[in-house]
């Protein structure tokens, strides 16, 4: 299993990531499972807001692993404040996981429910200096977590994104990706747990400050299709899905998870 093979396959899954990436068995690895009932309701979390930049956003790409809408961070122009976090994260990316069908795909479990995808909008902290100093800091990184549930009401805003798959249906394609506010795909409630882990691809960092949004957004089971229509093979190579790119939920381990709401 060469580094730049880890995957989601048998051979090179989450199951075999610790043998080239021994972070993979820390002790803060991400997603984990949240049930209700070991959940503390903490007065003190804030309220979290985004100040975004449409402008920032530069492009979509198919990397084989995830599909990803890239902005430029090279000051602080889409930026994320408030709740657990000190001070402001700029906007890095955001990326999707997802399933082979609607009834999992998401990352994070709540009270054994697993969504259709979990959408994460990764941010940094500039005090680090740069994107690769904040992945080796515990107040390194903070992530904005939204599942995605199938339904009948499915959130219009998705579409811009869905609209541009059809240009980066294979690996290494990237298409620019202009005027987006990705504040539109937040949910109308700003619940949310927070809790201390890890990237959820390997190395697995563990710089993150999880915000995981209580409320999903809906997709339309069209736009889903669209999503697990990326092939995960490059354009001269035979169609592969790219589907179930998502990590099974690892061990808490002691840690407290967090939620603004009661």
């Amino acid at each position: 299993m060469a580094q730049s093979l880890w995957g989601y396959d048998s051979d090179n899954g989450p199951a075999r990531w610790h043998e080239n990436y021994p972070l993979a068995k820390g002790d803060k690895q991400s997603p984990i499972e949240i049930n209700s009932k070991d959940v503390r309701h903490d007065s003190s979390l804030a309220p979290w807001h985004t100040s975004y930049d449409p402008g920032a956003a530069k492009t979509i790409l198919n990397n084989g692993r995830t599909c990803r809408v890239v902005f430029d961070d090279s000051f602080d122009r889409s930026v994320l404040r408030g709740g657990p976090l000190s001070g402001a994260y700029r906007l890095r990316q955001l990326h999707l996981h997802w399933g082979s069908s609607d009834d999992h795909g998401s990352e994070h479990v709540i009270d054994g429910v697993k969504y259709a995808a979990e959408l994460h909008m990764v941010h940094w902290n500039p005090k680090h200096g740069n994107f690769a100093g904040a992945l080796k800091q515990p107040d390194g990184v903070a992530v904005v977590g939204i599942f995605l549930k199938v339904g009948t009401t499915p959130k219009p805003e998705m579409k811009r994104i869905l609209e541009e798959i059809d240009k980066i249906k294979t690996k290494g394609k990237e298409a620019p990706f202009q005027h987006f506010d990705p504040s539109i795909l937040f949910p109308k409630s700003r619940d949310y747990w927070t809790y201390h882990g890890s990237f959820t691809t390997p190395p697995c960092e563990e710089c993150i400050t999880w915000i995981l949004l209580r409320e999903p957004i809906e997709v339309s089971p069209d736009q889903m299709a669209k999503l697990r229509s990326l092939s995960k093979n490059p354009e001269n190579e035979p169609v592969m899905p790219l589907v179930d790119n998502w990590r099974p939920p690892q061990p808490v381990k002691g840690r407290m998870v967090r939620a603004s709401f009661k």
